[in-house]
Order: C-alpha cells, then sequence, then structure tokens
C-alpha cells in the first residue's frame, strides 16, 4: 500500500471496487485497484469496446474545454466528475491558460475522499460532494463560491452522467436550474449513452455497473430524447452528434468502427 498512500484515504477499502476507479483504468491511469480492473474486464466483455468509448469520452472532455477556452471561458464546473486522473479539466484548462480555476463535483464518497487528497495543493481546483438534483448546493458551496464568479460564464460539463438521471427526476427542468445561475455566454457540453444503438450491450453494462454502486438506473434516451437536454442554450456546430464527430482533431477522436463513433451522443450548447 505504501505506494498509493499519496491518494487512497484510510477510509477507503480498495477491495470494494469504484466505479470512478474503474473508469481511470479503462483511461490508461494508475489510480486503481484489482478490483476495479476485474470491474472493468467485466464491463468489457459485455461491451467489446468499451474502452475505446471511455477514451473517445474523455478526449471529447479535451476538445470541448479548449473550445471553450477559445471562446472566452476561463472557470469551469464539472458535474459527475469521477476522480480527476488521465486528461481530467483542470488538466486540460491549465495547458492552455494556467489561471483557469475548476470545481469538480460528485455524490461517491470514495471518489471525493481520493479527489480531496489529490487536489490538495491546488488552489485553483476544488471538489463539492454533492448530488446533481442540489444545483443550490453546488452553486452556494464554500468551494464554488471561492472558485466560481456567477457574473462571468462557465463551463459546466456533464460527461457520461445524465443517462444516470431517470426521467422521473425531470432532467430537463433541472438543467433549466443551473442555467438559472449562469452568465449568458456560459457553455454546456453533455456527452449521454445512445438508446439508438446496442441498447442490449449496454443495458448489461449498466446492470452490472448498478450491482457495484448499489443505486443508479441507466436512462438511455435517443437523439431526439437527448437535444431537448440543451433547452435555454444554443447547440454550437456540429450540433449534438456522435461522439467521434463532435470536431475531431486527429486519429485519436475517432473510433476504427464507425458505427462507434456514434454510440454516444456529444454536444456542446451556449448560453444567450
Amino acid at each position: 500500500m505504501s505506494e498509493w498512500q499519496g491518494w487512497v484515504p484510510s477510509s477507503v477499502d480498495v477491495s470494494v471496487p469504484s466505479i470512478a476507479r474503474a473508469y481511470d483504468y479503462l483511461l490508461g491511469g494508475a489510480h486503481n485497484f484489482e478490483a476495479d480492473r476485474e470491474l472493468s474486464r467485466k464491463a468489457e466483455q459485455m461491451l467489446p469496446g468499451l474502452r475505446q468509448l471511455v477514451r473517445m469520452n474523455r478526449a471529447f472532455l479535451g476538445r470541448a474545454v479548449r473550445f471553450m477556452i477559445s471562446q472566452g471561458v476561463r472557470q469551469f464546473l464539472d458535474v459527475g466528475a469521477g476522480i480527476p486522473t488521465v486528461g481530467s479539466v483542470h488538466q486540460v484548462a491549465h495547458g492552455e491558460d494556467p489561471t483557469c480555476r475548476v470545481v469538480y463535483v460528485d455524490r461517491d464518497p470514495v471518489a471525493v475522499a481520493h479527489s480531496e487528497l489529490m487536489l490538495a495543493d491546488q488552489d485553483q481546483v476544488a471538489i463539492v460532494r454533492a448530488d446533481i438534483r442540489d444545483p443550490e448546493g453546488i452553486f452556494d458551496s464554500p468551494e464554488a463560491r471561492r472558485l466560481l464568479d456567477l457574473d462571468e460564464p462557465v463551463g459546466v460539463l456533464m460527461l457520461f452522467m445524465l443517462h444516470w438521471v431517470p426521467d422521473d427526476w425531470d432532467p430537463i427542468g433541472l438543467l433549466a436550474k443551473y442555467n438559472e445561475r449562469l452568465a449568458p455566454g456560459s457553455m454546456l457540453a453533455i456527452t449521454h449513452a445512445s438508446a439508438d444503438r446496442k441498447t442490449e450491450e449496454i443495458t448489461k453494462v449498466a446492470g452490472l455497473v448498478e450491482q457495484s454502486k448499489s443505486r443508479d438506473l441507466v436512462q438511455l434516451r435517443s437523439h431526439a430524447e437527448i437535444e431537448p437536454l440543451f433547452a435555454g442554450f444554443e447547440l454550437v456546430e456540429p450540433g449534438l452528434v456522435g461522439c467521434g464527430l463532435w470536431r475531431p482533431s486527429g486519429a485519436g477522436d475517432i473510433a476504427g468502427e464507425a458505427d462507434m463513433n456514434s454510440q454516444f451522443y456529444a454536444g456542446v450548447g451556449r448560453k444567450i
């Protein structure tokens, strides 16, 4: 355990898999354990190409953050962030402008405990433990009040997040509450699992994840159901498209198998 003590809280049982650490493993990161790797391997058997999908999502994160910075955004709110490793928002943002400020949000106590230790020396980055359904609690948290100026544009990211929000939580109404707190020029990035293809395989993986998390049910949505989540935001070109098709900048952004590029949807909207 000595090699991990810089980022593993004593309260965390590493024999229990963590979705956040499994995601890190699929990204090729080092912040994971055998239980996380075993969960990931089972998921990959159910959905071949899962590792590529996860990496495409992370590549989109980088493109979205850099695009937002090119539009003048210098502060970010990443809701459902997991553990900030391997190309996370603050790493990408600080590579463009070291003055950028980032607030991560997650409700998973394991992800938050890891993040608190990993970000302890980061003055311009913080983690908030909160549920996506509590935007007031998020925006009014001490961390957000310290780092986010809501009179200026904020880049909000909800990546691989909203398919865990069921319809009975009213996701459109929920996102409207975030929109209300944001200044004009703020931006919203979303990636969302698709109900338009490979639904059986994705549902099997979702079941495995649900068993591990002991809560959350996946809510697959079609393109027509995901686009309204951007209500109050104007989609920037090329609109809501397959993740690999959103402003790809290199071979690593696009899957070799064409169908994989649209296995989940991605888009960025701007508040007018």
